[in-house]
C-alpha cells in the first residue's frame, strides 16, 4: 500500500572501507573509489568491489536473484562495504530483510562517499513513505552527479512513484544521452512506456529489443522483450520471445527457463488454452528456484478465474498457504502466504464469497503485520495497519457493510495523515468508490476512481462500470478495452478480462 519495493527499492547503488584486519596491516589506509557510472563506490577491497561490479550487471539484467548472491559476496570480504548492503537491501526479499540491511549500510556509511550517502537515505525516504524527501534527495544527487546516468535514473525513480510520467521519462532520456548503451536505462525507459501511463508499445519494444541487441545471451532480455510484444497484442511474437529466452537457460541455472514457462503461461491463459497454460506452470515450477516456486504456483491457480471457476482457484490458493512452509525458504514462508492469501481474499470478494474473504483477510492481516512488526520500525507497522484497514473496508463493502467500509476508508487515511506522499489516499478513494459504485451513485463512484490508483486494472475495470452505470458508454467501452487489451495477469486482471471484453462490444 505505499511506495516500497517495486517502486522504492529499484533505485539505489552502495559503498565502503576496508575490513579491519586488512587495516591492521597497511601502514596507511587507502580507499579505492571507483567511478562505477561515476558515482563512486568506496572499498578498499578489490575483491569487494569485483563481486559488487559482478551485482550490478546482474540486477541491470533483471537476475535479481545471482544479483543479492554477489553482492552478499562483496559484503562477506568487506563487511564495512556500505553500498554493499544498500544493493543486498534493494534485492531483499522481505521487508523485515530490507531494514536489516539498510541499517547496515546507514551504520557503515561514515567512509561512503557523499552520493553514496544520498542514495541510501533515498532509499530509507521511501521506506519511511516520505516522497518528498525522496525528491528532495535525488534532486540533490543529480545536482552532485549531474554527468552519472544512474543518479538520474534514481531521479527518474522517484518521479514515477510519484505518477509524474512525463518528468520520469525525461530523466531516463537523460541518463541514455550520457550512455546510450546502458542496459538499465533502456530497459527502465522499455517498462516505462510499457507499463505507465500514456504507454507506447513500439517505443517499448524498440528500448527493449535494443537491450537484446547489446545482450544477445542474455535471457532475461528476451523475456522483457516478449513482455512488450504482449502489451502490443502481438502474442504470437511474445511466445517466440519467451521460448527464446528459455533456450538460453535450458537448465534454468539463471533462474530464467522458470520465468519464460510462467509468461507462456500466462499468453496461454489469455488465449483460453488453459490446459496448455497448467503445463507451462506445471513445467515452470519443475525447475523453478525454491523462492520462486510458491508464488509461481499462484498464477497455475488463476488459470481457474480465467476459466471462471472461482472455488477451484480458492480450493488451490488454499493448498499454497497449507504447504508453504514446506517448499519454500524459511523467510519466505509469511510473504508467501500473504500473496496467496490476498488473490483469495480479491476471488472470494469478487464472487461474493464473503466467509472465505473474511477469514482469508483476517489471515493475511494478522501475517502482514506481523512481518511488519519484524522491522523494528513504527512508522512502517502504522503502513501495515493502514493496508489491513483498506482490505478490511474492500471486504465489509463487498459483503454491503458500507457504513463499516466508509470507516475503514477514514481509518485508512487517518493512519496515513502523517506521510509525505501525495499518492497516500489512492486505497482511500477505490475503498470508497466501490462503497458509492455499488449503491448505485455512479458519478460518486467516478469521482473517487478517478482519485484511485490509475495503473490498477481491477480498479480502471470497476471505473468503467461506473461510466456504464451512468450512460456514458462510449468512456465506458474505451475503459473495458485497456482493460482487456491489458496482457499482463493478476488475480485482478483473470477475474475482470472475459467481463470486460463483452462489456467493450
Amino acid at each position: 500500500m505505499r511506495a516500497f519495493g517495486t517502486t522504492g527499492l529499484l533505485m539505489v547503488l552502495g559503498l565502503t572501507a576496508c575490513a579491519p584486519q586488512e587495516r591492521q596491516e597497511e601502514q596507511a589506509e587507502t580507499i579505492a573509489a571507483a567511478a562505477v557510472s561515476e558515482i563512486p563506490v568506496t572499498t578498499s577491497l578489490e575483491a569487494a568491489l569485483a563481486h559488487f561490479r559482478e551485482g550490478q550487471q546482474l540486477a541491470d539484467n533483471g537476475r535479481g536473484l545471482d544479483a543479492k548472491e554477489a553482492f552478499l559476496r562483496a559484503v562477506e570480504v568487506d563487511p564495512d562495504f556500505a553500498r554493499g548492503y544498500l544493493e543486498v537491501a534493494n534485492n531483499a526479499n522481505s521487508a523485515a530483510e530490507f531494514k536489516e540491511y539498510m541499517d547496515l549500510a546507514r551504520a557503515h556509511s561514515a567512509n561512503a562517499s557523499e552520493g553514496e550517502r544520498i542514495l541510501i537515505e533515498i532509499n530509507m525516504a521511501f521506506f519511511e513513505n516520505n516522497v518528498d524527501s525522496a525528491l528532495a534527495l535525488a534532486e540533490e544527487l543529480v545536482g552532485q552527479y549531474p554527468s552519472a546516468p544512474r543518479a538520474w535514473l534514481s531521479l527518474a525513480g522517484v518521479y514515477t512513484g510519484l505518477d509524474r510520467i512525463a518528468e520520469a521519462r525525461e530523466q531516463m532520456n537523460k541518463a541514455l544521452e550520457l550512455d546510450p548503451e546502458l542496459t538499465i536505462a533502456h530497459t527502465t525507459l522499455g517498462f516505462s512506456y510499457l507499463f505507465n501511463e500514456p504507454k507506447d508499445f513500439d517505443a517499448a519494444v524498440s528500448h527493449l529489443q535494443r537491450v537484446v541487441d547489446l545482450r544477445p545471451r542474455e535471457p532475461q532480455a528476451y523475456v522483457n522483450l516478449g513482455d512488450a510484444y504482449r502489451g502490443g497484442q502481438d502474442l504470437e511474437a511474445a511466445r517466440q520471445a519467451y521460448g527464446r529466452a528459455a533456450e538460453l537457460d535450458p537448465n534454468n541455472e539463471m533462474a530464467v527457463f522458470s520465468i519464460a514457462l510462467l509468461k507462456r503461461g500466462h499468453v496461454n491463459s489469455f488465449l483460453g488454452r488453459y490446459d496448455e497454460a497448467r503445463g507451462d506452470y506445471d513445467r515452470a515450477l519443475d525447475v523453478a528456484k525454491p523462492r520462486q516456486k510458491s508464488n509461481y504456483a499462484n498464477y497455475r491457480a488463476f488459470t481457474w478465474v480465467h476459466a471462471g471457476e472461482p472455488q477451484a482457484a480458492v480450493d488451490e490458493l488454499e493448498r499454497i498457504v497449507e504447504t508453504a512452509a514446506d517448499v519454500t525458504p524459511a523467510d519466505q514462508v509469511n510473504g508467501v502466504k500473504i500473496f496467496a492469501l490476498t488473490n483469495i481474499a480479491q476471488i472470494a470478494m469478487h464472487h461474493g464469497m464473503n466467509d472465505i474473504a473474511e477469514h482469508a483477510v483476517q489471515q493475511r492481516n494478522e501475517l502482514a503485520l506481523a512481518e511488519a512488526q519484524k522491522t523494528g520500525d513504527e512508522d512502517f507497522v502504522r503502513a501495515q495497519q493502514a493496508g489491513n484497514a483498506y482490505w478490511e473496508g474492500m471486504a465489509a463493502a463487498r459483503r454491503g457493510d458500507f457504513g463499516t467500509a466508509t470507516l475503514k476508508a477514514e481509518e485508512y487515511a487517518r493512519l496515513l495523515e502523517p506521510d509525505a506522499n501525495p499518492r497516500k489516499l489512492e486505497p482511500y478513494h477505490d475503498v470508497l468508490g466501490l462503497v458509492a459504485l455499488l449503491q448505485g451513485d455512479y458519478q460518486g463512484a467516478i469521482d473517487h476512481y478517478n482519485q484511485a490508483n490509475p495503473n490498477n486494472i481491477y480498479t480502471r475495470y470497476h471505473l468503467g462500470l461506473a461510466h456504464e452505470g451512468a450512460g456514458n458508454l462510449t468512456e465506458a467501452r474505451e475503459i473495458f478495452r485497456y482493460v482487456f487489451e491489458n496482457n499482463f495477469n493478476s488475480v485482478g486482471y483473470a477475474l475482470v478480462r472475459k467481463d470486460a471484453e463483452e462489456r467493450m462490444m
